[in-house]
């Protein structure tokens, strides 16, 4: 019987897969399966600067195509940069592997150099993580984590040492003409448990449905449950993209970040309806409507607040059984007053996004509207955490063909840079831009060089205000005078060129519609240093008595250290805003 290397098996499952690239860093760990992909020629090498750019990279891919994505670690340090992308893959529920060279197998307990234990490192951030020490074991374990990773939209790993890739097998492909991929599951909950849901509905008077990423497939079932429902709909962050556009029952967001209007949609309600999502903060929940709830993920039901009825399903699925059980007549008084609210709210945060030519007072709002008028209607959107992802919230038109990434979950600084890196490399013909704080783009710089090596067109928009922006907002509403937020920025255009970028640098509002176009429009990688209002305030949708008296004290402080100059400077940035709170 013949004999394969394994690190070429290991190739060639990848290939039959469906795996079109890896992103990493080569060491000598990695010798093997990097060798066996440059004489196969079937799969790229992505060569990032850092490992968890890789991660992030592979998370992106996977989130656009809902296809396998793999990412790849040296042994030790290698793969252990691999951790903090790949807990914002776990956390997103994508299908990544995530290959983790070991130490030679001989040397393993010995606390030998670069010496890590990966399956305890990254355990927490997988669905299925193995080491593969045996030759004739690869097979097996790398089928078994490809089919769990897709068939449980999560993170797998497999760790494997160098020298065992570079040994032979008498093991063989699990299928010639492919890898046996799980296909999608649709779940229908129990006909009484829908009859139950729909008894509740048609009881409740005012009915308010709260939608997340378990939307993405069932844009026109929701808006069919909101018209027979007379419900606003209130988006939460992940499902923006699939919710918000052509909807005429939307009332935008609630949360930290989100409109008055959303808030004020759920907390007016008498029945909450959940579909699709695990929106995390228990404060912007009602506390006397009933709640009910639908989930693919049994563990997600009643998990953020207490529920009446919990039903186990896909949301379109459990739509399409639920709407013929609808009786009651609605007479749309409430969704028609959440509408105006929400009018509202939007016409408030619509006067923010303007400057006045030669003011010098540049607001990221009045960035983040240009971006989103001339972005093209196909764009993929990724936004680091923070105040680049409240503007991204409040500011970027989604339209069914557009895409927005971000680290919602995780919440990890640094990701919309690499993000960008893998959606590109999965679209190379997209337009792919990223709202990139200052903070962020600082903390995986290096990845601007991923970038022009590897010539990608990605358009980065840095929102430079020289602060980590909701860190310092944060402090001021507890009371905190801002202390180790401040960041010492360089010229991110002039950097930009100095690497070979196109770079542009705007620092007043008469320069942003030029600014955006040009950066655009620019065929290569091309970079806007837009140098915004570090005071500029986000407020959310509900200000409550605690942070009214921490602004309060804020104030004080600062004036009695000696800092009064910055309490001058936010009211000058926010007047606009601060006018419709007083």
């Amino acid at each position: 019987m013949s004999k394969t290397v394994i690190a070429y098996l290991f190739a060639e499952t990848l290939h039959l897969a469906g795996v079109e690239r890896i992103y990493g860093v080569v060491g000598d760990s990695l010798n093997g399966l990097t060798d066996s992909l440059r004489r196969q020629g079937k799969i790229d090498w992505v060569h990032v600067r850092n490992e968890e750019a890789a991660a992030f990279a592979a998370g992106a891919e996977a989130q656009l195509t809902g296809r396998l994505a793999v990412c790849a670690g040296s042994c030790g340090p290698g793969n252990m940069h691999l951790i903090n992308g790949l807990y914002d893959c776990h956390r997103t529920r994508v299908p990544v592997l995530a290959i983790a060279a070991q130490i030679p197998t001989a040397e393993i307990g010995s606390n030998y150099f670069q010496e890590t234990r990966p399956e305890a490192l990254f355990r927490e951030c997988s669905v299925y993580c193995e080491t593969i020490s045996d030759a004739d074991q690869m097979p097996r374990t790398l089928d078994t984590a490809i089919r769990a990773a897709v068939g449980q939209r999560g993170v797998s790993v497999v760790a494997m040492s160098g020298d065992v890739a570079l040994r032979t097998t008498t093991g063989t492909l699990a299928r010639s003409s492919g890898v046996l991929l799980p296909a999608p599951a649709t779940i229908v909950p129990d006909a009484a448990g829908v009859a139950e849901l729909a008894a509740l509905l048609n009881g409740s008077g005012r009915v308010t449905i709260l939608a997340g990423r378990g939307c993405r497939t069932a844009h026109a079932a929701l808006l069919d449950l909101a018209k027979t429902l007379q419900a606003p709909i209130v988006h939460a962050l992940g499902g923006k993209e699939f919710v918000e556009y052509d909807n005429p029952y939307d009332v935008g967001m609630t949360g930290l970040i989100g409109f008055s209007s959303g808030y004020d949609a759920m907390m007016g309600c008498d029945t909450l309806l959940m579909l699709g999502t695990d929106f995390p903060y228990r404060q912007f929940f009602p506390t006397k409507a009933k709640v009910a709830q639908i989930d693919i993920r049994s563990e997600n039901l009643g998990r953020r607040t207490g529920i009446d009825i919990g039903l186990i399903g896909d949301v379109g699925a459990t739509i399409a059984a639920l709407l013929p059980k609808l009786t009651a007549p609605r007479d749309g008084d409430f969704l028609q007053a959440s509408r105006k609210d929400y009018a509202k709210a939007r016409e408030g945060l619509d006067e923010l996004a303007h400057g006045t030519p030669g003011s010098g007072v540049l607001h990221p709002q009045h960035v983040a509207r240009v971006l989103s008028e001339q972005a093209a209607d196909d764009a993929v959107f990724a936004c680091d955490v923070g105040t680049p992802t409240v503007w991204a919230a409040r500011y970027l038109a989604m339209n069914g063909r557009r895409r927005l990434l971000g680290s919602f979950n995780h919440g990890s600084m640094a990701n919309a840079l690499p993000q960008a890196i893998g959606a590109q490399a999965a679209y190379p013909g997209r337009q792919v831009v990223t709202l990139s704080g200052d903070g962020g783009l600082a903390m995986l710089m290096g990845e601007l060089l991923t970038i022009k090596q590897l010539n990608l067109p990605v358009k980065i928009i840095v929102f430079n205000n020289g602060t980590l922006g909701f860190v310092e907002m944060e402090m001021k509403a507890a009371g905190l005078v801002e202390t180790g937020v401040t960041l010492d920025n360089p010229d991110f255009a002039a950097m930009a060129r100095a690497i070979g970028i196109h770079g542009v640098r705007i620092t007043d509002p008469g320069e942003v519609e030029a600014g955006v176009r040009d950066v655009l429009a620019h065929p290569g990688p091309a970079l806007l240093d837009a140098v915004t209002a570090r005071t500029e305030l986000s407020m959310p949708p509900k200000i409550t008595i605690e942070q009214m008296k921490g602004f309060t004290l804020y104030m004080a402080k600062a004036v009695l250290s000696g800092r009064g100059d910055s309490v001058i400077e936010l009211g000058k940035t926010n007047v606009g805003l601060l006018k419709r709170f007083l």
